[in-house]
């Protein structure tokens, strides 16, 4: 079975947008939950842009009994004001996964996996303190990457593949190439022990191709394509349609 995670930043983007405390986080995730979703992922930022530190503290509450948290993050962007760092986070809540991903700053979004030649060497200590803190840790990673395996040398357990190029190859109706891709590096992180996940851009056109493509994915992380299809659908039957398509 592979499990939805929905990804609830884009309900703190829009609260920030006028201030104050609605729409609700914390509400939202336990619509979600109550849906029938099996975790809830949010992506800090130093800058606070959408998931604040204190909204990561509230969503733990409500994770539990078998609802998985996931914390995405640069475990290397520096502690400031307003954000007490990725590693604090998790010491803190006790996430059941913290995803790294090697964002800088200034990024909308994650647009690239790591680097494992270049970033090894200070992605193995973060790695053993995350996973002292309890959490199974994912490495941000391309499907076209050529070292997903060295993930697990570096005590990761599960790799997300970035499949932001496979959604873009999808909207322009030639996916093979990218979807091959997504497949290639899935059997490379299976060979090397690692679990797979998935997740950007995805959505209900074409979360179909790629878990029929990769049946064994361990979870989807999806958030700006649900969120916004939630707009007009509704919360709740939005998650139920994603759960539909992952055969749950």
């Amino acid at each position: 079975m592979t499990a939805l995670s929905v990804n609830v930043n884009k309900i703190a983007v829009l609260r920030n947008s006028r201030g104050g405390t609605e729409p609700d986080v914390a509400r939202a995730a336990r619509t979600c939950i109550a849906a029938g979703c099996h975790g809830i992922t949010v992506h800090p930022r130093p800058d606070r842009r959408h998931i604040h530190a204190e909204d990561v503290l509230a969503l733990a509450a409500v994770c539990r009994h078998g609802i998985e948290l996931n914390i995405e993050g640069n475990g290397f962007a520096m502690a400031r004001e307003g954000y007490p760092g990725l590693v604090a986070l998790v010491r803190a809540t006790r996430p059941a996964q913290c995803t790294l991903v090697p964002d800088g700053d200034g990024q909308i979004t994650s647009d690239h996996g790591f680097d494992l030649r270049a970033d090894a060497a200070r992605l193995r200590p973060l790695i053993a303190e995350l996973k002292a803190c309890g959490a199974r840790v994912s490495l941000f990673m391309d499907a076209g990457g050529a070292d997903i395996a060295r993930a697990a040398e570096l005590g990761a357990e599960r790799v997300e593949l970035y499949t932001g190029p496979f959604a873009a190859a999808f909207r322009r109706g030639e996916p093979a190439r990218e979807l091959e891709a997504c497949v290639v590096a899935a059997e490379t992180a299976r060979a090397a022990g690692l679990a797979i996940n998935a997740g950007h851009d995805l959505d209900q056109a074409n979360l179909p191709t790629l878990v029929a493509a990769i049946p064994d994915l361990a979870e989807v992380s999806i958030g700006h394509a649900l969120i916004g299809e939630a707009l007009y659908a509704g919360l709740a039957p939005t998650v139920r349609a994603y759960l539909e398509i992952l055969g749950n």
